[in-house]
């Protein structure tokens, strides 16, 4: 464990916002996680993962807790499927890589999602039709206030669209340590359906993907739409697609009868935020340093030195547009600080 003062936090958040962390502790296992929370100068605290789902406004006075531990394993294995445990400081898409090295199959769709696995849960972190609830068997955690251990089964988690238990009822009051998946080691059942994975696949030729395959096709796809957080800062996804009432719907239908959807239920419909976003005119516009990238209107983008508040500036912007325009109501995805 390692204490450090007055940090930037530039590089540890993928909007590449500069601000500072009065103190700064490395945590790489969970007795220096214990050790931390047990000193007796602080009571409180701020996680730090992979910094993908978090746009900063202000310094950190609070202590920062980095979490940065390593390591991945089998725990369990059959001839069709294996329970893998992967701890909180693994990158979450190099851990879809090594899924894909080894032929376990369900989270090739999730692949180039930034961030780390330890705050996945958090999101429950989806793309392309698929979740992270969809292979979730558990996580581990650490009660902040008692650092006693506690596991967090898939129905304890209350899991939602780009929802859980931790960012409602114990947000705040636990740090995941680790989390363990069920993966298919064989009859990979694959999903191919959502989005433009399908046409990647037979642009390529490919007739009988693997999950491999679909990996490389969501790469692509979300390489083509999405920025680089190493080349220009944002964190993915500002905001969620927002899912309104059938009837809502209808009245959104009449005025544009090519407005993209998902049908979720009888009663609600998904309608794409990025789509909303774009009707307002907001697609490529810069603000100063902030701005909406130019092919992607869901992703809010640090062009060089904007700071959260003029992100966030912007984001309220946005919202007041879509609401005006269309009487749609859309939630931020980004936590904000």
């Amino acid at each position: 464990m390692t204490i450090q003062h007055n940090v930037s936090l530039k590089k540890f958040n993928t909007f590449g916002i500069n601000t500072k962390a009065k103190n700064f502790i490395t945590i790489t296992n969970i007795s220096e996680l214990i050790v931390a929370l047990q000193l007796e100068e602080f009571s409180n605290y701020f996680v730090l993962g992979g910094g993908s789902n978090m746009l900063l406004t202000q310094d950190i006075e609070i202590p920062v807790l980095h979490i940065n531990s390593k390591g991945k394993r089998v725990v369990f294995s059959t001839e069709d499927e294996v329970l893998v445990e992967i701890q909180a400081g693994e990158n979450w898409h190099e851990f879809v890589l090594w899924c894909i090295e080894n032929d376990f199959g369900g989270v090739e769709n999730l692949s180039l999602i930034p961030g780390n696995v330890g705050t996945s849960p958090i999101q429950n972190i989806g793309a392309y039709g698929v979740e992270l609830k969809d292979t979730f068997i558990s996580c581990a955690a650490i009660d902040i206030k008692t650092q006693e251990q506690k596991v967090f089964q898939r129905d304890d988690c209350n899991f939602g669209y780009r929802n859980s238990i931790f960012k409602n009822e114990v947000k705040g009051k636990y740090i995941i340590t680790s989390v363990v998946f069920k993966l298919t080691r064989k009859n990979h059942k694959l999903n191919t359906s959502y989005g433009a994975i399908q046409q990647e696949l037979e642009r390529n030729q490919i007739t009988k993907p693997t999950i491999k395959n679909v990996s490389d096709a969501v790469i692509a796809i979300r390489q083509r739409k999405l920025p680089d957080p190493k080349e220009i800062g944002n964190s993915g996804s500002f905001f969620k697609n927002p899912v309104i009432s059938k009837a809502a719907f209808d009245i959104l239908q009449k005025e544009h009868p090519n407005a993209p959807h998902y049908v979720i239920s009888d009663t609600e419909i998904k309608v794409p935020a990025g789509w909303l976003i774009e009707q307002c005119g907001f697609k490529g516009k810069r603000f100063g340093d902030a701005g909406v990238h130019k092919n992607q209107a869901l992703v809010l983008v640090n062009y060089d030195n904007a700071t959260g508040a003029e992100i966030l500036a912007l984001a309220k912007k946005i919202q007041a547009s879509v609401l005006d325009k269309f009487n749609i109501a859309i939630e931020a995805e980004v936590n904000v600080i």
